[in-house]
């Protein structure tokens, strides 16, 4: 709560949707005990995923490049979740999240973002990957809930990937990342899941999301039973071999505006207010559902909800939050 502390001004966590509407207090259930929940005929879920696990390990966060500069991204295909959130000049970054499994490698890593900073309290306090911030930012870093683990506290974990460009060719080693980070366990976050996915969805076999600089369409590809990315118009392919392509995207509209800082050029870096409650689209299984997001405080989860207020259950794997604006912060 200290980056709260130092920002309150401008950092106003318990931000409406651009719909206008306030949270409510309240609380997220915190995740049930591995053992205890287990069952002898069926393994325990990833919070996460929705995927059986045997146990819940520590969770590393890491901010990757998004621009044509950086691509083919390493190691993203492996991330249990994949933030997209605006950043400078109308473009985006990714901020994924790996727990149940870890990539050899992952990258390129690039800088953190004070929105960074208001989605990681919902993971308790995981390690953050990223490649230094704005000098501004730096105090805000040192209070926030998190592990920092970037280029510059854990040198080690890193390398120069061959071939490729500066800035665009830092990667780190997730393994070397985590040891010794002391990084909080995946827990509960407020997400649900279902093998069937629920009535009541219209289907869909393409939604795109745009950004002032950017445009994202997620593809049905029924036979993978994934929706595939295609950023810009071209398709979002992996170092490691194939398209990248989610089990689940969720479409959370917010409210995004200008923060306290800006790159060197003077472009001001957006603020997405991800606490609150607002709408959104959730895209599975070839069908779009509308969707109502909320998070009461930084420390809980986001939770989804359909029109009858029943939770909204994701398909099992991985999921996109791609965090939008109806009307787009100025670049």
């Amino acid at each position: 709560m200290g980056v709260l502390m130092l920002a309150a001004a401008t950092l106003l966590t318990t931000a409406c949707s651009s719909g206008g509407e306030s949270g409510n207090p309240g609380t997220t259930p915190q995740a049930a005990d591995v053992t205890a929940s287990a069952s002898p005929t069926k393994p325990p879920e990833h919070p996460f995923t929705g995927m059986p696990v045997a146990a819940r390990k520590p969770v590393l966060a890491v901010k990757i490049e998004n621009t044509h500069s950086g691509k083919p991204q390493i190691g993203v295909k492996s991330a249990d979740i994949v933030y997209v959130e605006q950043v400078e000049g109308g473009l985006t970054r990714l901020m994924a999240i790996f727990s149940s499994r870890l990539p050899k490698e992952v990258g390129p890593v690039r800088s953190a973002r004070i929105s960074d900073l208001h989605i990681l309290p919902m993971f308790g306090k995981p390690a953050l990957a990223y490649s230094g911030v704005q000098t501004k930012m730096i105090p805000f870093v040192q209070q926030a809930s998190l592990v920092d683990v970037s280029d510059s506290s854990a040198p080690g974990a890193y390398f120069r990937y061959p071939g490729r460009v500066a800035p665009y060719n830092l990667v780190g080693r997730p393994a070397q990342l985590l040891k010794g980070a002391k990084a909080s366990r995946a827990k509960d976050i407020g997400f649900t899941f279902s093998d069937e996915a629920p009535e009541g969805g219209k289907p869909t076999r393409r939604y795109t999301v745009k950004y002032p600089a950017a445009t994202f369409t997620f593809q049905w590809n029924a036979g993978a039973k994934k929706w595939a990315v295609v950023q810009d118009g071209e398709k979002d392919m992996a170092a490691e071999g194939g398209q990248i392509a989610p089990a689940t995207v969720v479409v959370q509209y917010t409210k995004t505006e200008r923060s306290q800082f800006h790159d060197f050029t003077g472009s001001y870096t957006p603020l997405v207010h991800s606490t609150g409650k607002g709408t959104g689209v959730v895209l599975r299984d070839g069908q779009a559902y509308k969707v109502r997001w909320q998070r009461p405080t930084e420390e809980d989860g986001t939770t989804f909800t359909l029109a009858d207020g029943t939770p909204m259950p994701f398909a099992r794997g991985q999921v996109w939050v791609v965090l939008a604006s109806r009307v787009p912060v100025a670049p």
